[in-house]
C-alpha cells in the first residue's frame, strides 16, 4: 500500500511511525512532513500543501489511502473533494468537520442532542455580546467561533477582562475572521481530559484517555500553547467517569451524527471537563490531538492501519481495539520564547539510541543535521508500568537531548 499522510506536526510523525509497522505498507508520502518523517522508516517528504496539488499527487501516484492529520484541510473540504475523484480518504466530510470548525455550530449540535455541556450563548454583534456579559457571573469563558490555532479561548475573571476579550476577538479581529461570532459560556471548574475516539458513523470506539497540559509555565500558568505535554492514561478518568462520558456525551454525539446524516468516517476527539457534577463536553475536534496522539499511539496494542480500514469499511463494531497495560508520558521540548517569538535553525543533538523515544514536530533535516523549525520542537516519550514510572522515564531522557534555548515544563503528569 502507498499512503499519503497530510500534515507536518508531531501528530503526523507519530501516525507515520505507527502505520509504517504494518507489513502491507510500502511507502508513506508525508505532505509536507517534518524532520522526523524525513528519517522515519518507509517515509518520504513531499513539499506540497494545497488540496488541488494533493489530489493530483494522489491520482498520479495511485495512492491507496490518504490520512488527513490537521483540522484545516478537513474544514476546507478535502474529504469531499478526494471522494469525488474516487480516492480513499480517512476523515470527516466538510459538514461533519464543522463540529470543530465552528464552535457555535458544535454548541447548537450539543444542545439539540442533549449532549452534556456548559450553558452558552452565541453572538455576532459586539454590543449584544457586551450586554449579555454585564448580566453574567464570573469567571466566564469566551471563545472565538472559528479556528484560532488553539488560542481563541479566554477565561475571564471579571467584566473588564471579558470586555477586552470581546474587543480583541470581534473588533480588533486578532484571529483573522475566526471571531466574527463568539460563544460565551459558563465556566466549569474541574479537571480536563482528552478522549480521542474513532468512528465510522455507526459506531464510536474511544481510545485510552489522556491529560494535556496547555499552558506554557509550570503549575498551569501563562498563555495557552498547542500543548506542552501529555500523560496517558489520565489518572482522573476513572471507570465511573468513563461510564458518565459514554452515556451522556459519546452516545448522544453518535445519535446526532446519525440523525444529521453526517458523513463521518474518522477521528472524533472529545475534550471534557470532569466536575463534581459529572462530565461535561468542552469541545469536539475532528482529528487526533497534538501532543495527545504521541502518548496514545505509543500505548495502542492494535494495528492503526487495520483500525482505519475497519472504519472505512463501516465495520468498526467488529474491531478488537487493544491497549498496552502501561503508561506513557510525553514531554514537549519547545524553543525559548514560545508561544511568542522564538529562534529557528538551532541544531538538535540527541543520543541516536533514543530515536524511538522521540517524536519530532517543529524540526527539519538540513543535510545530515536535525534543526529546529518551530515553537514545539519535539516530544520525548517515557513509558512505564505506572504513571510515576513513565514520568520519571521521560524526564530522564530529556537529559540526552540538547539544542540552544531548549525549554520544557517540569510538572507534566504531576
Amino acid at each position: 500500500m502507498k499512503i499519503l499522510l497530510i500534515g507536518s506536526g508531531g501528530r503526523e510523525h507519530a501516525i507515520a511511525r505507527k502505520i509504517s509497522k504494518n507489513e502491507k505498507v510500502s511507502k508513506i508520502y508525508c505532505a509536507p512532513g517534518n524532520g522526523g518523517t524525513a528519517i522515519e522508516n518507509k517515509c518520504v517528504n513531499i513539499n506540497i500543501n494545497s488540496i488541488e496539488e494533493l489530489k493530483t499527487f494522489a491520482i498520479n501516484n495511485k495512492i491507496d489511502l490518504t490520512i488527513v492529520g490537521p483540522e484545516k484541510p478537513l474544514i476546507d473540504g478535502i474529504v469531499d473533494i478526494f471522494k469525488k475523484e474516487g480516492l480513499k480518504v480517512f476523515g470527516p466530510s466538510q459538514k461533519a468537520a464543522m463540529l470543530e470548525g465552528s464552535k457555535s455550530f458544535s454548541k447548537d449540535f450539543m444542545k439539540k442532542y442533549t449532549v452534556k455541556t456548559a450553558e452558552h450563548e452565541s453572538f455576532s454583534d459586539y454590543k449584544e455580546a457586551l450586554n449579555y456579559l454585564r448580566k453574567k457571573e464570573f469567571p466566564i469563558v469566551i471563545k472565538a467561533d472559528g479556528l484560532a490555532a488553539g488560542k481563541g479561548v479566554y477565561i475571564c475573571h471579571n467584566y473588564d477582562e471579558g470586555r477586552n476579550a470581546l474587543k480583541e476577538i470581534m473588533i480588533e479581529d486578532i484571529f483573522n475572521g475566526a471571531g466574527s461570532i463568539v460563544v460565551i459560556e459558563e465556566y466549569l471548574e474541574g479537571v480536563e481530559a482528552s478522549i480521542l475516539s474513532i468512528t465510522d458513523g455507526k459506531t464510536i470506539k474511544p481510545f485510552i484517555s489522556a491529560k494535556d497540559h496547555k499552558q506554557i509555565y509550570d503549575g498551569g500558568k501563562g498563555p495557552n500553547t498547542g500543548g506542552m505535554g501529555v500523560l496517558a492514561p489520565n489518572p482522573y478518568v476513572t471507570k465511573e467517569v468513563m461510564e458518565d462520558f459514554e452515556e451522556n456525551i459519546m452516545k448522544k454525539t453518535l445519535e446526532g451524527i446519525k440523525e444529521e446524516n453526517l458523513d463521518f468516517c474518522g477521528i472524533i476527539f472529545f475534550g471534557i471537563m470532569i466536575t463534581k457534577k459529572g462530565c461535561y463536553l468542552l469541545e469536539y475536534n475532528v482529528r487526533m490531538g497534538d501532543p495527545e496522539t504521541q502518548s496514545v499511539l505509543e500505548l495502542m496494542d492494535s494495528d492503526l492501519l487495520e483500525l482505519v480500514e475497519y472504519s472505512l469499511k463501516g465495520s468498526l463494531n467488529l474491531f478488537d481495539l487493544r491497549w498496552k497495560n502501561k503508561s506513557c508520558c510525553n514531554i514537549v521540548l519547545a524553543s525559548e520564547g514560545y508561544p511568542g517569538p522564538f529562534n529557528k535553525g538551532e541544531e538538535i543533538e540527541f543520543n541516536k539510541k533514543m530515536i524511538n523515544n522521540i517524536i519530532f514536530a517543529g524540526s527539519k533535516l538540513d543535510g545530515d543535521k536535525m534543526i529546529t523549525s518551530g515553537g514545539r520542537v519535539l516530544s520525548v516519550l517515557g513509558v512505564g508500568d505506572s504513571n510515576k514510572e513513565a514520568i520519571l522515564d521521560a524526564y530522564d531522557k530529556i537529559n540526552f537531548i540538547e539544542f540552544k534555548g531548549k525549554y520544557f515544563r517540569h510538572d507534566i503528569g504531576m
